[in-house]
């Protein structure tokens, strides 16, 4: 029973039918995996380099930005700061 599964001058059954399966191993179009990587790297990249150029115009085309007026206490606590004396005191 041991003889069966021994095959010492062919390959198992299994194996058999492969044949030249590396031999003949053609590339068959692109793998769908690559595919997919390439779509989302390019969405990506697009998506990275459309905000720069946006965030560039931006700069270039907006006013700057108002800056708040500063509150009287706020003024008062800065000149005594420096040691000038506030007006009326």
């Amino acid at each position: 029973m041991a003889d069966e599964f021994e095959f010492p001058d062919q390959s198992p059954p299994s194996f058999q039918n492969m044949g030249n399966v590396i031999k003949d191993a053609e590339p068959k179009g692109l793998n769908p995996g690559l595919i997919v990587l390439l779509v989302i790297g390019g969405l990506l990249l697009s998506f990275l380099v459309g905000n720069f150029v946006l965030y560039t115009y931006a700069q270039k085309t907006l006013p700057p930005k108002k800056k708040k007026p500063v509150s009287k206490k706020k003024m008062k606590k800065e000149r005594l700061k420096q040691g000038v004396s506030a007006p009326g005191e």
